[in-house]
């Protein structure tokens, strides 16, 4: 299944580049920040921008618009629990609050990740949207066990909740969420922090519902233990929708290999080349949830021309691009053997 999801991504990421690479490669080399090696020299540094400045700048406004809308219903939901108080209204009011300042730190994380790469920083800064993306997640699993606490405190003493107000407020707060939630609807699939920041909202609307319901019983039957269980369930559903994009930005932080891809592959589609005897030092990785590297060391059969090697690298990378929608590979052409005795490899995979 994820190799198949991969597939698709791969597919459509090669799409996207295919589409935009004849106007944007054409400019690159004047860009500033714009490496010449990067974009003369045809090293696979594919740069056919998968986002257009216009998405670009839509996402940020959606971003902005939906963190506002979320801060100022907080600020009603706090009132709103104290007024009835109901923990589970306190706790989506806190859960509330986490996500406002989750989907403003992915609005800034969006506006840096525009920024282009410096002498310090040669890669750019798109990799601050995953960091944020880790951190929105940390943050709101955290909320979550902080309360299971509060849960148990007020399950084993339950107090009085006025239900009528406990459920207005929940209305309005349901409403305030599908609006957000329509909002980023468009480009939840297309940026791990989007996404990120939308799974938030899915989490405030299903707890908005949940609290709605409880409101209802607490208000026209007293049930005042449905509050703590109500926290308790809406906690674990955040919890469960969180913890793919914990795990994936922690994969990306670490560098891992992507899903769906396996190095061996790689290795054995590019020695498949009868002019290539080995290749080694193999490094996979991910700038973001959307670019692809690679760097490997290619040893060669014959001991050919400069020119010669680099057509054929070429070559390597345009059939890499195609397989496996790799959008940035640097290969060092090689005859014989490794002759790179200073770089430590204890961390390269032979």
């Amino acid at each position: 299944m994820e190799h198949h999801e991969h597939k698709e991504e791969a597919d459509e990421r090669r799409h996207e580049h295919e589409a935009e690479h004849e106007h944007s490669h054409e400019g690159c080399c004047h860009e500033e920040g714009a490496s010449h090696a990067d974009c003369c020299h045809g090293h696979g540094h594919h740069h056919g921008h998968s986002h257009s400045h216009s998405y670009a700048d839509m996402t940020g406004k959606r971003l902005l618009a939906t963190s506002l809308l979320n801060i100022i219903f907080t600020l009603v939901e706090i009132v709103g629990g104290i007024i009835s108080n109901s923990l589970s209204l306190l706790s989506d009011a806190l859960h509330n609050l986490a996500d406002s300042s989750a989907i403003f730190v992915a609005y800034i994380a969006h506006l840096i990740s525009k920024r282009k790469p410096t002498t310090h920083k040669t890669f750019g800064f798109r990799r601050f949207e995953i960091l944020a993306a880790f951190l929105n997640s940390v943050l709101l699993i955290g909320i979550c066990l902080y309360l299971f606490v509060e849960a148990y405190r007020r399950f084993v003493n339950p107090e009085p909740i006025r239900g009528l107000v406990m459920l207005i407020v929940a209305i309005v707060g349901l409403l305030a969420n599908l609006a957000s939630v329509f909002i980023l609807q468009r480009d939840k699939a297309k940026n791990l922090n989007v996404k990120a920041a939308y799974l938030h909202l899915m989490g405030d609307t299903l707890s908005s519902v949940a609290v709605i319901i409880g409101g209802i019983f607490i208000w026209l039957f007293e049930i005042y233990w449905l509050d703590p269980v109500i926290t308790v369930a809406v906690s674990l559903y955040i919890i469960w929708h969180t913890w793919h994009v914990l795990k994936e930005s922690v994969d990306i932080l670490m560098q891992g290999t992507p899903p769906g891809i396996e190095v061996e592959d790689i290795k054995a589609f590019m020695e498949s080349d009868p002019r290539i005897r080995n290749v080694h030092h193999i490094h996979l990785w991910r700038l973001d949830d959307q670019r692809l590297h690679l760097e490997a060391h290619v040893i060669v059969a014959q001991d050919i021309m400069v020119s010669a090697a680099g057509l054929l690298r070429d070559e390597l990378v345009a059939r890499l691009h195609d397989k496996f929608a790799i959008t940035h590979t640097t290969l060092q052409m090689e005859y014989d053997t490794c002759t790179d005795p200073i770089s430590d490899c204890t961390n390269c995979l032979d």
